[in-house]
């Protein structure tokens, strides 16, 4: 197998393993490209069909083309869609900077679907290579009562071996991206032909590489206007992914504080 081959089979192989195990299992969706791929394999995995909720926690500042993906998408491919809506910014920790503090938002209203449908499991499209604590992930990762992780005390994985009985009031996060990189992405996307959002094709000179928050959400400077740009751009740039998210570069803690608290 290729790379992308083995990558794809190694993520089906954690979705059907987190389905046979845990259950309610859940998957997040941010509407980004990662977890559009993640949402494509799923429905690779089971057949067509995604056989749990797909659950959007919608800040209610996502860009106008993120919602419409969102709602079309969907409704095409039948999903069993659950939108749970973030609090106010003044129930969140006010100690945070600024933009991070404005992201915390997604931790409560993660908390609030975990609480209404109990889920055991949460299926979430991040990869180490994105950021510097995610790296920190394992496969399948516990959470504590409240959503909190323990980044210094995680269980070991080898040879496909995934721990999945924790002690009661604990959840996982299943990753089936963790080993893919940015360009993996792109490179899948463009093979599979997986529909994305045009935000991230350059517009006047700029495009987004990651999409959040539009208050919080920056484009980088870019003339890549198709996937294949994309990819040809990628293999050259010196620009993190994470450029244009302003919480990365706030205070140097601020993000490992967010996924230590749950953040996704």
């Amino acid at each position: 197998m290729d790379r992308l081959d083995a990558l794809e089979a190694q993520s089906v192989y954690i979705l059907r393993e987190a389905y046979n195990r845990i259950e309610p299992l859940a998957m997040l969706w941010s509407l980004g490209k990662d977890s559009n791929v993640m949402l494509w394999l799923a429905r690779k995995a089971f057949l067509g069909h995604v056989p749990f909720p797909v659950v959007h926690v919608d800040t209610g500042k996502k860009f106008k083309e993120m919602y419409e993906f969102r709602d079309r998408y969907a409704k095409e491919w039948g999903l069993d869609f659950v939108r749970e809506e973030c609090p106010p910014i003044d129930a969140v920790d006010q100690s945070l900077p600024p933009a991070a503090r404005s992201a915390a938002r997604k931790t409560e209203g993660l908390r609030r679907a975990i609480d209404r449908y109990g889920f055991k499991g949460l299926i979430a499209g991040i990869r180490r290579d994105e950021q510097a604590t995610r790296a920190k992930e394992r496969v399948f990762s516990p959470r504590g009562e409240s959503g909190e992780w323990d980044f210094r005390d995680q269980p070991p994985e080898f040879w496909d071996q995934y721990k999945t009985d924790f002690p009661p009031g604990a959840h996982l996060r299943i990753h089936p991206l963790l080993h893919w990189t940015e360009l993996d992405i792109w490179l899948y996307t463009h093979r599979e032909g997986i529909p994305i959002i045009p935000l991230y094709l350059s517009k006047n000179g700029k495009r987004y590489r990651s999409l959040g928050d539009q208050d919080i959400t920056h484009p980088v400077e870019s003339d890549a206007s198709t996937i294949e740009e994309i990819i040809a751009e990628l293999q050259t740039t010196r620009t993190a992914e994470r450029a244009g998210r302003a919480m990365d570069h706030e205070r140097e803690d601020a993000f490992e504080r967010l996924r230590a608290s749950g953040y996704m």
